[in-house]
């Protein structure tokens, strides 16, 4: 199934949703592109979707989606706003959207949920999913356990619905591999953190082209709740309390506004730097179109060239 067609969109590239920092000014620009920009949720109020939902509608007459964290107390004031502004699209994590399926589907609002395992994948199929993210430990934020090159062909053998490549994918190579693997697109985050269009501080989307293939490291991993970030003063003092630890209620603690930190006040020592593996791969600030013309190009040749 063509995932261009299913969700109305040129390229078959979807904008990862991450939190705090896929704002309107990002979103448009990628859906504008002929991608699926996708507004995030996570640690905002309804009104403050309702705002990101309208200002994006200024900018963009193309198709975007809103990622849903499941796990937020307001989920149902965001679902609410979601429908009542008519957005057609949702991506979601942090939980199972069993409770909400009923609803959105009665809106109209196709659900493609990001998953970690073929287990999970075969659920959301079950549940009626249009697509399924399928993300591996190489993306940057919160993770799984099993890398992209093993988890997408498992995934794409298992279910019948259009499977979207998450974790790993910085360039056209990235692309033509997932295609190789059975997906039918492919979801991108950390390349998106270098584009001129994302609002993040100047701090932030230097600290993503100066990275190295070693720079990220994941925080959590004792508790279950992997994150992977740059490493800093903040993964260093959080790695020790962890050692430590014997609850994640002081390592929460310690990253409260650490996001925000890094995304806003340019605080790149301090603060949560949320990176894929792949920030090696990133050299320059772009703009968003540049971006998305440019990895498909190169997936194109990469594709022409390949002889087996």
């Amino acid at each position: 199934m063509n995932i261009t067609e299913v969700l109305n969109i040129e390229y078959p590239i979807i904008q990862g949703g991450m939190a705090q920092i896929a704002r309107y000014e990002l979103v448009s620009a990628v859906s504008n592109t002929g991608g699926l920009g996708v507004l995030a949720t996570g640690g905002i109020t309804a009104e403050e979707l309702r705002f990101q939902i309208k200002e994006c509608k200024k900018l963009t007459s193309k198709p975007f989606a809103v990622n849903l964290m499941l796990m937020m107390p307001n989920i149902e004031e965001l679902i609410d706003v979601l429908i009542e502004e008519g957005v057609k699209i949702v991506t979601t994590g942090a939980g199972t959207p069993r409770k909400f399926m009923p609803r959105l589907n009665e809106a109209g609002v196709k659900v493609i949920p990001v998953v970690p395992s073929v287990k999970t994948a075969k659920k959301m199929e079950d549940l009626g999913a249009t697509a399924v993210i399928v993300e591996g430990m190489e993306a940057g934020g919160h993770v799984g356990e099993t890398t992209t090159m093993s988890l997408v062909p498992q995934v794409t053998s298992a279910v019948s619905i259009p499977v979207i490549a998450a974790g790993g994918i910085g360039d056209g190579r990235g692309v033509a591999a997932a295609f190789c693997l059975g997906a039918s697109g492919i979801q991108v985050g950390t390349l998106f953190l270098a584009t001129d269009e994302c609002p993040i501080s100047k701090e932030y989307k230097e600290a993503i082209i100066s990275a190295t293939d070693t720079s990220t490291t994941l925080t959590g991993t004792k508790f279950g709740a992997p994150v992977r970030c740059l490493k800093n003063d903040l993964t260093m003092r959080y790695h020790e309390l962890e050692e430590k630890s014997d609850t994640l209620m002081e390592l929460e603690e310690l990253t409260l506004g650490s996001l925000r930190r890094a995304a806003y006040e340019g605080d790149i020592v301090n603060g949560s730097v949320m990176s894929g593996q792949i920030a090696g791969l990133v050299k320059e600030i772009q703009p968003v179109k540049t971006v998305i013309q440019t990895l498909f190009k190169e997936a194109k040749e990469v594709l022409e060239k390949t002889k087996i």
